[in-house]
């Protein structure tokens, strides 16, 4: 944790406004002014949906990679031969009806929890198009896939609209690789890793069949979906041979092979159609990966750059029986803390086969969003406040200079103390003290630690929300 140290009001709120403007810029890049503002945008939104849904979730199995041969967990057949098992997975599309599929009921709960984006996984590794994909067969409006008949069949098109109508800012995920298409897993050769199995410098016909598919793909997502804000692009492997590093060797098992998209034509091709739109070339970095995304963890500190935290609500990114859905205390405490540092929360949740979420999936938003209701004006436009994180106490500033500190609650605790010690705040006299959903002043007194606040009974007895509670220092 980061200790407290005690800073004025106006040294506060002076580093809250430089570490802002290190947020709106892209690790000292400029962006055209219509990127900066949805960066701006983005940001001030904090909280947003991700969705990893397609055929593989009738087997609750991880998205794509149990057909990716790598010796890792996240790639087991259970014991299943290779090819037999690859064969299969090809063919849930055949079996795909999710019938119950209403994107509005989604939109609805999730801005209820105070959710202002949504990113949706328009195509993961396995080379599934989840929208009406030129180029290939292998996509949910394919005669071949019974859900096709359906009005609702080009699930994309329908999510995006259905969460453009609560005024969410709408991503658009697509992986990079595809190893369903020849051109990146050609037939010819086995594919023993997740990267492609030919050197492009030996086969560059073939690799630039691979981009023009690749371009027309995220083409006709730029083009034909209506407003899209985000590109988020998966697969860091596939990159320039001059950006891998020993890092990216490590974890891609790449060889030294050249596999170079052309960012640079895919970015222009997409501001033409979306000006303002925000590239996610994730792990790569550089001019095309406009903020960060660490993946299931929060940074120990605040970044010097755009950043979101993208974690799933379960185990596992996709739908899988039974499981583990994090409790809405832990949920609440995650946003407070990646908010305080500066971060959004990018929360997945994998949709069954069926078409609908989990039970438990829609009663955690409701927790979350009975929880905003009281403290969303803590969360939403507020920047990093020293000292950000100190024990049970997490900080940020509003754009109107009020202070925030949140108090995270432990598991069964119900109210604060009576008498409660704020660390590292220093506060003029003549300053008010309240609790979000209490409209009474707190008393409270200047101690050399910080400040000591005093909550009645009667309040401590009927908290206005649960699991955390947020004091404005005004």
């Amino acid at each position: 944790m980061t200790s407290a140290v005690p800073l004025s009001p106006h040294a506060l709120v002076k580093l809250s406004l430089v570490l802002l403007f290190c947020a709106l810029t892209a690790r000292g890049e400029e962006l055209p002014a219509a990127v900066r503002q949805t960066l701006s945008n983005w940001q001030e939104r904090k909280f947003g949906l991700m969705m990893h849904w397609g055929p593989y979730s009738q087997w609750g199995v991880v998205e794509s990679w149990s057909i990716c041969s790598e010796d890792e967990p996240w790639c087991s057949r259970n014991g299943r031969p290779y090819n037999d098992y690859v064969a299969a997975y090809e063919k849930l599309p055949t079996s795909f009806n999710p019938q119950r599929f209403h994107p509005e009921k989604w939109a609805a709960a999730a801005k209820a929890a105070g959710m202002r984006y949504v990113v949706f996984t328009t195509k993961h590794h396995d080379g599934f198009c989840m929208f009406d994909s030129p180029g290939t067969t292998y996509k949910i409006t394919d005669p071949s896939c019974p859900f096709a008949a359906d009005p609702r069949a080009d699930v994309t098109r329908a999510i995006f609209a259905a969460f453009r109508k609560e005024d969410f800012m709408v991503g658009a995920y697509f992986s990079k690789p595809d190893w369903h298409c020849p051109d990146y897993w050609a037939p010819e050769w086995a594919a023993p890793d997740r990267n492609v199995n030919y050197d492009p410098a030996k086969h560059p016909d073939r690799w630039q069949k691979f981009k023009e598919y690749t371009y027309t793909q995220i083409e006709t997502l730029m083009s034909g979906y209506g407003r899209v804000d985000i590109l988020w692009l998966d697969g860091g492997w596939v990159r320039p041979q001059s950006t891998i590093t020993d890092e990216v060797r490590a974890w891609a098992g790449m060889k030294p092979w050249d596999q170079d998209i052309d960012m640079e034509r895919i970015a222009a091709m997409a501001r033409g159609h979306q000006p303002g739109i925000l590239i996610v070339d994730r792990t790569v970095q550089g001019p095309w990966e406009n903020y960060r995304t660490p993946e299931q963890q929060v940074p120990d500190r605040p970044l010097d750059y755009p950043w979101e935290t993208c974690m799933t609500m379960g185990d596992q990114w996709s739908f899988k029986p039974d499981d583990r859905y994090k409790p809405a205390r832990q949920l609440i405490h995650l946003l407070i803390e990646i908010v305080a540092k500066g971060g959004n929360f990018l929360l997945n949740i994998g949709p069954e086969p069926t078409g609908e979420w989990a039970d438990v999936a829609y009663e955690r938003l409701a927790a979350i969003g009975a929880w905003m209701q009281v403290n969303h004006q803590a969360i939403y436009g507020s920047t990093p406040l020293p000292p950000w994180r100190s024990g049970k106490f997490a900080f940020t500033a509003g754009k109107d200079q009020t202070r925030y500190i949140f108090y995270l609650a432990d598991e069964g605790e119900a109210a604060p103390p009576a008498t409660l010690l704020i660390p590292g705040i220093i506060a003029p006299r003549s300053t008010r003290i309240t609790l979000l959903g209490y409209d009474q002043p707190l008393s409270w007194q200047q101690e050399t630690a910080g400040i000591t606040v005093h909550l009645p009974a009667a309040l401590r007895q009927h908290m206005p929300c649960a699991h955390a509670w947020t004091f404005a220092v005004h």
